[in-house]
């Protein structure tokens, strides 16, 4: 009979995977229970952008984790490497924000964080990315972060799996959970609708835009609901696209292997995952205007994800309030990729009892205890 583990995960994206994964190599024993596979929800389904689009225009928290996250990335993505779990691809692109109207704020938010930030002229934009469309280029001042680089999700969360069963993680797929019982202030097990249970000395919920509904039972509203994103993707020649590119919220992003992900629409429909046609359209339509040259090649898939969506873009990182050995990791929204090895890290050292790097207190889900 194998041993109560320490702790219990619900939720196996790249959120919760990386969660186990800083737990495990803290020196607890983790078993991961995941609705479907892992990694391939909004984890698979995403940019890999390692940066929010227009980050002045999120709460400092965010930034936070953000900048903290991407000062680990590199080494991260080569651990996951030699761990045996493939490339995930690092590749620092740089990101130009085209016809940016708030340039005072993104200066601004540039300093505070220590930010390498230019500010191009119209004329400039086109030496910084020559495929640009001439409307494009020529609609006012762009803002460059030169350092903002990028992953390929999918190859990321299959080389954390692969981590995860090399440092000893029990993973289950299509293994549900519907509730979390609890008795005097701590949680006991958790339910699966298989009708199993299974026990822990402590349960992370980081269940991505499923989060909610598990927690509503246990005092906490959380404001998490699921955002439909759809996606497209060009087989182009590798080069055609050399910078990530962002204009009017529409963003597209190049692949080493010539690949181009474009993206995203915003559609609060609840867990429908369905593409349209009408997306589809505006999606072609935004990249031909972005880089008029993706005419010249086919769109090879088009597909939707479901992102965790939170009202200001502040996941809810920390203890439950009144289950002392219940925490979460969730509402991570547009910016899973970018903030998730610092949110990990937040999660671990505040169920470890260890020092934090970062400071909890902006994201401690208590803001969200139920009244009444």
């Amino acid at each position: 009979m194998s041993r109560t583990p320490d702790c219990i995960i619900i939720g196996g994206g790249l959120i919760g995977m990386l969660t186990a994964r800083e737990l495990l190599r803290g020196g607890l024993s983790v078993q991961l229970l995941e609705r479907g596979e892992t990694g391939r929800e909004s984890s698979w389904a995403g940019g890999g952008i390692l940066s929010p689009l227009y980050p002045w225009r999120y709460p400092d928290a965010v930034s936070v984790l953000a900048r903290a996250s991407q000062r680990v990335y590199p080494a991260l993505v080569d651990a996951l490497c030699e761990e045996g779990g493939g490339d995930a691809e690092w590749t620092q692109s740089g990101l130009l924000m085209a016809a940016c109207e708030d340039i005072d704020a993104a200066r601004a938010w540039a300093a505070r964080f220590e930010v390498n930030l230019q500010v191009l002229a119209a004329d400039e934009v086109t030496g910084c990315a020559p495929e640009l469309g001439e409307q494009v280029s020529g609609s006012g001042e762009a803002v460059f972060l030169p350092e903002v680089a990028q992953v390929r999700n999918p190859r990321l969360v299959q080389a954390l799996r692969a981590s995860l069963l090399a440092l000893g993680a029990d993973i289950r797929q299509d293994c549900e959970v519907v509730a979390i019982l609890n008795e005097a202030g701590r949680a006991t097990a958790v339910q699966t609708k298989q009708g199993e249970r299974f026990a822990a000395g402590h349960i992370v919920i980081a269940g991505g835009a499923w989060s909610a509904n598990l927690l509503a039972p246990l005092g906490l509203t959380l404001p998490v609901s699921p955002v439909r994103g759809q996606m497209l993707l060009f087989r182009t020649e590798p080069g055609t696209v050399k910078r990530i590119l962002l204009y009017k919220d529409r963003y597209v992003i190049p692949r080493r292997d010539g690949r181009v992900l474009v993206g995203s629409t915003l559609e609060h429909v609840g867990f429908d995952k369905q593409i349209t046609a009408i997306a589809r359209e505006e999606l072609v339509a935004s990249a031909l205007e972005i880089v008029p040259a993706l005419a010249h090649f086919p769109v090879e898939k088009h597909w939707a994800g479901l992102r965790p969506g939170s009202p200001d873009g502040t996941p809810f990182i920390g203890r439950h309030p009144e289950i002392s050995n219940l925490y979460v990791n969730a509402g991570h929204y547009r910016n899973g990729v970018v903030l998730g090895p610092a949110s990990a890290a937040l999660l671990a050292a505040t169920l470890l009892g260890l020092p934090p790097e970062v400071a909890p207190a902006a994201y401690l889900p208590a803001r969200c205890v139920n009244s009444g």
